[in-house]
């Protein structure tokens, strides 16, 4: 057997897609592993032009691709991470994918022939496992980035990454002497919530009313759950008339909401602490204090309203 019919019986058995254009990009050759996942005989195409055969083909970054091949007389590179396939050629691996066509990696060769590129040589790779697994690894992994700064219950921010936030809006408000606030509220009498119409009534109390504050927000404000039936936000660029303005609107919201559960409904209220930045804040932890204290406030002085951190109670009509 000669030299070439060696390479002719290896290159029809490997499970990588070989494809030969000439400097026009017309196909020259191709392997078996092209002319089955391509769905077409070879007599099909030889000497047709590749963006006849592939008309899905991106034509011009194509083009620009095989041009700078030539003029560089270098090999070059495209990975299914950059684009999951060139080729619309089926795969067929006994697994459910996104996609209909196999996720593929390209490696583009020159070939001389009198000192010159006259061939481009295309081996099409077979990565479609890769694809897959590596897309669910990467699912996997963001779920889990979720569920270290999300609630489970309220999918809200949870009181670590929350509080994360509130340390970079500290520091930057801080640093560049811009507004800052934040609201703390608790649920009134939840305890007593629980224990007359049980914890999964609570939950679902804690979920809308999480949802109801969420949505009277800005996309630039934080929201999370503080712990237990104690949520809080943060307001960048937000002064005292500001915040306090912000969190009557949702004490008022609060108040008037009906929860429906099961055959029962539930109205609640909730008590609101009101705190901004200032300069003897000198941590984060300063100005959750100070919210905390008009937040005890609120509740000792008969709960369902909002006080700011000095103590005096302020309420719009």
């Amino acid at each position: 057997m000669s030299v070439n019919q060696f390479c002719n019986t290896i290159s029809e058995q490997l499970n990588t897609g070989i494809l030969i254009l000439d400097i026009e990009f017309n196909i020259v050759e191709w392997n078996r592993f092209l002319e089955i996942h391509a769905h077409k005989e070879t007599s099909e195409v030889i000497g047709k032009n590749v963006f006849t055969v592939f008309p899905e083909l991106p034509k011009r970054w194509f083009e620009r691709k095989l041009s700078s091949v030539i003029q560089l007389n270098t090999q070059s590179f495209c990975s299914w991470e950059q684009r999951h396939h060139l080729f619309e050629l089926s795969h067929t691996r006994p697994i459910t994918t996104d996609s209909h066509f196999m996720a593929q990696n390209c490696t583009f060769l020159p070939i001389e022939s009198d000192s010159k590129v006259s061939h481009i040589s295309i081996l099409i790779e077979d990565v479609t496992d890769v694809c897959h697994y590596q897309s669910k690894l990467n699912k996997a992994l963001e779920e889990l980035s979720k569920a270290n700064r999300i609630d489970g219950l309220t999918q809200v921010f949870n009181r670590k990454h929350w509080e994360e936030c509130l340390d970079k809006e500290f520091s930057r408000a801080r640093r560049y002497d811009h507004g800052l606030a934040l609201i703390m509220f608790d649920l009134d009498h939840f305890k007593r919530l629980n224990d007359t119409y049980g914890h999964q009534c609570g939950d679902a109390v804690l979920i809308e009313t999480a949802q109801k504050i969420k949505s009277l927000l800005r996309l630039c404000d934080q929201f999370g759950r503080y712990g237990g039936e104690e949520f809080a936000a943060i307001l960048p660029e937000t002064d005292l008339v500001g915040a306090t303005d912000v969190a009557e609107r949702i004490r008022k919201e609060i108040e008037k909401s009906v929860i429906k559960y099961q055959d029962k409904t539930i109205q609640i209220s909730s008590s609101v602490g009101v705190a901004t930045i200032s300069k003897n804040n000198k941590r984060y932890e300063d100005l959750i204090s100070n919210a905390d204290v008009a937040l005890y406030e609120a509740k000792a002085s008969g709960r369902n309203k909002v006080c700011v951190a000095n103590n005096i109670e302020y309420t719009l009509e």
